[in-house]
């Protein structure tokens, strides 16, 4: 039905329709209907609504029979008459579902269907319910177990959302969907797809009906069309109303319609019934009611009688080609002021009526009908059974077990295993150390040998298999909960590409082994961390070398500024040693943008965890988002410094280095038929493959070149509607697109998103396969060492190229390098370039003309499918000299796989290798040679020692009075080796996910994901030592789960601008504060910076970092609180009831000048170890407990004399 001219007073309703249900009735409900209605907490009635004690029934005149409450003060939006089985269906405004069974109505199910949207249409099938909502169709068991759940829109692209009103099933699998959009969906229900897309002339499809002749389609302008059944092209129109059509229904040879007419003062409900008839296709005499129409059904009983309902509750019935009599009205009397909805049952015996209060009403023409002349047997769930049975005392230790009922059975039961299963077969014991056995003295039959210490105390490696093949070379890895359980599908992934996980313990991450994952000296990043799907590409950005350099010489004043985060990030990436990194800050400030959250970019933990989104399709839009949104805030600079132009010329106003980087100039050329052509010039920062059409269904194997593709892609021709000034209408016109200007990186998104195109990618990888062996002669071999001797000499250009061994050329399409040429007339050639072609014509060939550019591959990002886990992405990348060069001194380039914090060198072939059964290509990265030469690579650090100058707090009811720290003097700013004591508080956003095992100890799946909340840092020297000069607390827009407050001292509105009298600032002013203290070489002093720091996400040279946690810590002890370290030290009773971080860096400071003092600054360690272990005695006796302030006093004074003496 269309709603766009229902009566405006149903907008007094909308609190109803969308506030919470609780147990206070709407104050619009009529009470006097609800007085026996049982309520449980949500305010749904439990009962139906008792209607009059002796109801009568004439026969064949329709009568009230029963109402009953769908969902108190929700309005019905449909109601649907189940055609297997005697039960009506109706659905609310607020996404909810209720089904009634039989004509007494009891409530049978009741779910929720969609969280926000209302459900539009409902329908019946065999063995479920389909619902639709506005961009949603779901298949649901009659009792509510979900069965299929399909998106009819993608949100990321504008042009695809959807708004849906209405379904039609035509055939008993095939389903036709429509709304306000300009096309007719057609999804096939047995694969859940969508099979066909109808465009439309008119949109606005509201209203669906079909018979065997014709697929009719209701427009909200008021036409309604005949469509072909086989064609779906439109037979005949009928302009049925000039307003809007509310309803239609066909029967026989009729067709009527009910509708708006345009008036001076807007649209009027029209009484004249428009009527036609189908075999003359024209109208006849309209029919004239006494009533609002609203809805209409054909009820052919003894005669083909028409049902007229309005708005109000007025029901008339009359002949479509006869007169309408006044005395045929009756009413119904809904409990709100409206009728939202109306269906007749299949035997045409009862009829329902949903109103605007959630009641619904069922009229029948008999005390007994049945909604379906056969319909089926319901099943109901089975009635709780439970057997009275005797306790037994299992104190007794005589109680016979045979009490313990269990069921008779003449079948093997589960625990009757045979012999030969069930025999003990301990491992073997390995082999006694050859070193144990050489130095051995036998005392008797006694045997005493030293101790080689090879193994760790009290472990025993067992090898599990005697032979490990390099397929599987990380069987052994423990660490990550997957390998532990092997699947059968999991079989053809190795393990280096399946989706890594960290195992925490009780310390968290500090024993977890990363440097098992990682050999190389190159920083992984931390997979944990919500929406961190994106690290392989943020690892591809990462290793541009032009990329890292400007972004890391990139800062500007906004505060989530995607540039800057990522900027720091990458500065974390070049100071990291092999150790993981987290992107924390930089997805932090990803969630903020809104367009990110428009694309779908932001995924739920839900999402994520269960891998519902498309990986391959998230990461491609991720990509083109990136880019687009580095280019928007690089763009803000005026002369960016990373760019040296080939000329010396820069960037233009308005313009950024990623444009310059990344940037494709084309023109897109538009010519009509009536031969005007109109140019424009375009941009676009990468391209995405389109593949030929008619490729998918050609099995012969044709060959087609990547190049070739890729030219097709880049310009692209295509006929499509578009405007012509000339025609001064839509006119189908020919749009090609032509490049003025290459990139020197060159983005490619591969669109594999379909069956289709991965059997593409699998054709032309076989065929390509088939002709590399017939040029090698039909060889088989599969040996790797061809040619390994010819190593040496592949640098020099005499040298011998290794030819690939057939196992690499399986599954390869991709080149390594093309060629791409451009013409003065503006045409784009593109080849595949091969080192072949390279020792042919020389590594310069391809530069001597102009316009000529090769372009390597840099980076692949896959897609790796695992049905068990949703899947994962990883990136293949070709790291250059120069990180080699900063990493490990060397200078080579090699090839990485890199999968969140794995990474491991790979064969080159391997970046190219994709078997579409598990791993997929998703992105592409192509560089143009002597890229690096183009730019300036040195990279300017853009913080300066103003960030730690007074600067104004977001709060605004802070006051000078409330100020806890004196900021910096010009003539204080810190130097190369001071000290600076630090301390920062949190509070968690997220709450840690554990499970508990069945030996009862706690696993945890998930940390909790803290944010800071203050960072306090305190002069470490001079006459202000011990004053801090920072102390910020961290305004944040995320929510808070847990203040923390007995730990941290942070109180629930400390960080709300709005009502906070602390110093707020935002995270990136005092995240840049830290930066400059660790570029200039501070040593920070503090106790459990690891924790800080991580949290925080700063990466902070190891030997900047003096914690006491450390210094005051024996090998395979426990670690010690600062409380009780300064009560113990310097009888300080701090911590009292929450913590203060001021406190906290003040005492951690001092502490490192009495361990000064104590190790006589580190020279005399023998005697601190004494120290060391008084202290641990001292805390084993107090429990690591500090005393009441009247218990015992502190050891101070006492250290101090033993110190004395020992000197």
């Amino acid at each position: 039905m269309n709603f766009e001219g229902l009566d405006p007073g149903l907008a007094e309703y909308a609190p109803a329709m969308h506030s919470a249900l609780n147990p206070v009735l709407d104050a619009h409900l009529n009470q006097s209907l609800l007085q026996n209605v049982e309520l449980d907490p949500e305010g749904m009635a439990l009962e139906a609504l008792p209607g009059q004690e002796s109801v009568h029934i004439m026969e064949g005149v329709y009568s009230e029979l029963h109402s009953v409450v769908a969902e108190v003060g929700v309005p019905v939006s449909v109601s649907h008459f189940d055609l297997h089985e005697e039960m009506l269906w109706v659905g609310c405004h607020r996404g909810h579902a209720t089904s009634f069974f039989g004509p007494a109505l009891e409530r049978y199910s009741s779910f929720q269907v969609n969280g926000s949207d209302d459900i539009r249409q409902i329908q019946s099938l065999e063995n479920g319910i389909l619902f639709l909502t506005k961009n949603n169709l779901k298949y649901m068991a009659r009792g509510g177990l979900i069965m299929f759940d399909y998106l009819l829109s993608r949100p990321h692209r504008l042009e695809d959302s959807e708004d849906m009103h209405s379904l039609l099933l035509t055939k008993s699998s095939t389903l036709l969907v429509a709304g306000l959009q300009s096309h007719i969906l057609e999804i096939d229900l047995n694969t859940v797809q969508e099979t066909q897309k109808y465009a439309v002339e008119t949109p606005g499809v509201t209203v669906m009906r079909q018979t065997n002749r014709f697929f009719f389609c209701g427009h909200t302008s008021g036409k309604v069309s005949l469509r072909d059944l086989r064609t779906f092209k439109v037979e005949h129109e009928f302009d049925a109303f000039s307003g809007s059509l509310s309803d239609f229904d066909v029967h026989g040879n009729l067709l009527a319609a009910c509708g708006f007419s345009s008036r001076l003062t807007g649209l009027a409900c029209d009484r004249f019934l428009k009527v036609y008839d189908l075999r003359m296709m024209r109208a006849i005499t309209p029919l004239q009611v006494h009533v609002d129409p609203a809805f209409l059904r054909f009820i052919p009983t003894y005669t083909s009688r028409l049902a007229i309902i309005s708005q109000s509750g007025q029901c008339q019935f009359c002949e479509p080609t006869g007169l309408a009599n006044p005395a045929d009205i009756f009413h119904v009397n809904p409990v709100g002021p409206l009728l939202m909805t109306f269906d007749v049952s299949a035997s045409k015996q009862a009829l329902a009526f949903g109103d605007s209060e959630g009641c619904v009403h069922l009229w029948t023409d008999s005390p007994e009908p049945s909604f379906n002349p056969y319909s089926r047997e319901t099943e109901f769930a089975l009635p709780c059974v439970v057997d009275s049975l005797s306790p037994l005392d299992w104190s007794q230790d005589l109680l016979p077990l045979s009490l313990v009922p269990v069921p008779l059975t003449t079948d093997t039961l589960l625990s009757d295993w045979p012999a030969a299963n069930s025999s003990p077969a301990p491992r073997r014991a390995p082999p006694v150390d050859a070193e144990i056995l050489r130095t051995m003295k036998k005392v008797g039959f006694i045997g005493y040998a030293p101790n080689p210490r090879t193994k760790l105390r009290n472990q025993i490696p067992y090898r599990l298999k005697e032979s490990e093949s390099e397929f599987d070379s990380f069987s052994q890895v423990t660490e990550s909960l997957i390998g532990r359980e092997e699947e059968p599908h999991l079989h053809m992934v190795s393990k280096k590409y399946r989706k890594v996980t960290i195992k925490y313990s009780k310390l968290g991450l500090e024993d977890f082994d990363f440097k098992h994952y990682n050999k190389t000296l190159f920083a992984g990043l931390e997979p944990h961390i919500p929406n961190a799907y994106c690290n392989c590409m943020i690892q591809v950005l990462y290793f541009l070398e032009p990329v890292r350099c400007l972004i890391q010489s990139h800062l500007c004043q906004k505060e989530f500024c995607l540039a800057c985060e990522l900027g720091f990030l990458f500065h974390m990436l070049d100071l990291s040693r092999g150790d993981p990194c987290q992107g924390s800050n930089f997805l932090r400030a990803f969630r903020t943008i809104p367009e990110a959250s428009a694309l779908g970019l932001i995924l739920a933990d839900s999402d994520e965890a269960s891998g519902k989104g498309n990986l391959a399709r998230l990461i491609q839009r991720w990509n083109r988002f990136i880019l687009t949104q580095l280019h928007q805030d690089m763009q803000e600079l005026e002369v960016p410094q990373a760019y040296r132009g080939a000329g010396g010329s820069f960037c233009s106003s308005g313009d950024s280095v990623i444009r310059q980087l990344f940037s494709c100039e084309m023109e897109n050329c538009s010519l009509c038929r009536c031969g005007s052509e109109t140019v424009r010039a375009s941009s676009t920062l990468l391209f995405t493959l389109s593949y030929p059409e008619g490729s998918n269904n050609d099995k012969t194997g044709k060959s087609c070149d990547f190049a070739q593709v890729l030219k097709q892609s880049i310009c692209l021709e295509q006929n499509t509607q578009a405007w012509c000034d000339t025609c001064e209408k839509y006119q189908r016109t020919i749009q090609t697109r032509n490049i003025r200007h290459l990139p020197d990186i060159l983005v490619i998104n591969c669109e594999v998103n379909s069956s289709k195109e991965a059997d593409f990618w699998r054709m032309q990888a076989e065929v390509a396969f088939k002709m590399a062996v017939k040029q090698r002669g039909g060889e088989t071999s599969t040996n790797k060492e061809f040619a390994l001797a010819d190593w040496k000499e592949l640098g020099h250009p005499e040298g011998v190229l290794m030819c690939p061994s057939i196992e690499e050329l399986k599954n390869v399409w991709l080149p390594f390098s093309i060629r791409m040429k451009m013409s003065k007339s503006k045409g784009l050639d593109v080849c595949n370039w091969t080192d072949g072609d390279e020792m042919q014509w020389g590594p310069a060939r391809a530069e001597e003309q102009h316009g000529v550019y090769v372009y390597d591959l840099m980076a692949t990002v896959v897609h790796i499918l695992d049905s068990r886990t949703g899947g994962s992405l990883v990136a293949h990348i070709k790291v250059g000299e120069t990180y080699h060069q900063c990493k490990e001194g060397v200078t080579h380039q090699q090839w990485y796989l890199f999968n969140d914090f794995l990474i491991e060198p790979i064969d080159k072939h391997e970046a190219v290798q994709f078997d579409m059964n598990w791993k997929v290509p998703a992105i592409l990265y192509y560089i143009k040679r002597n890229l690096n030469s183009k730019y300036n690579l040195n990279i300017k650090n853009p913080i300066e020692a103003s960030v730690l100058l007074a600067e104004a707090s977001l709060a605004r009811k802070q006051r000078k009075t409330h100020t806890t720290f004196i900021p910096l003097m010009l003539n204080e700013m810190p130097q190369l080796g001071d000290l600076v004591g630090l301390d920062a508080e949190f509070v968690t956003l997220n709450e840690e996910e554990a499970e508990l095992r069945s030996d009862g100890t706690k696993s945890t799946i998930k940390p909790s994901q803290m944010s800071v909340a203050r960072i306090t840092c305190v002069r470490g020297q001079g006459p202000n030592e011990g004053i801090p000069f920072i102390d910020d607390y961290i305004s944040t827009q995320e929510q808070v789960v847990d203040y923390l407050t007995q730990y941290s001292g942070i109180k629930p509105g400390d960080l709300d601008a709005k009502i906070s009298s602390k110093h707020l600032t935002t995270l990136k002013s005092t995240y840049l504060k830290l930066r400059f203290l660790i570029d200039i070489g501070v040593k920070f002093v503090g106790h459990g910076l690891q924790k800080d720091f991580r949290v925080i996400n700063l990466m902070v040279p190891k030997d900047q970092v003096l914690d006491t946690v450390y210094l005051f810590h024996m090998p395979r002890k426990r670690m010690i609180s600062l409380r009780f370290l300064a009560w113990y030290f310097l009888d300080l009773k701090i911590q009292g009831e929450t913590h203060d971080s001021i406190e906290d860096a003040r005492t951690a400071l001092q502490l490192y000048r009495k361990y000064l003092e104590l190790s006589k600054n580190g020279t005399e360690p023998e005697s601190f170890h004494k120290v060391l272990k008084g202290l641990y005695e001292k805390g084993r006796k107090m429990d690591w407990k500090v005393p009441e302030p009247e218990g015992q006093t502190s050891p101070k004074s006492k250290a101090g004399m033993g110190q004395g003496k020992m000197a």
